[in-house]
């Protein structure tokens, strides 16, 4: 079960991370791109976690608690203008280069 739970948080890390890199891509705010790097570190942390649950399941999901912690984002610049839930889901952006 400590598993399921395990990678279930790593999906909805690299979900997040993989959102603000396409977010950071058409709007090119720094805060998107804050967001993606913190992401990577919580991937890496949480897919360590993931991997360590196997052998030892308190340690394993002790990490992945701290890789969810490292993965707080922080506030962020309004992107969604006229978008619905499932555009706002996937991150569809209005595309601006500054």
């Amino acid at each position: 079960m400590s598993l399921i739970i395990a990678m279930t948080a790593y999906i909805v890390v690299l979900f997040l991370t993989m959102r603000d890199i396409r977010i950071y891509r058409r709007t090119r705010y720094q805060s998107y791109r804050k967001g993606a790097i913190k992401g990577i570190a919580a991937m890496f942390a949480t897919l360590f976690g993931a991997i360590l649950t196997l052998t030892n399941p308190n340690i394993g999901l002790l990490l992945v608690l701290i890789g969810l912690f490292i993965n707080r984002k922080g506030v962020r610049e309004k992107v969604f203008q006229n978008a619905g839930t499932l555009d706002r889901f996937l991150g569809k952006t209005d595309i601006n280069n500054q």
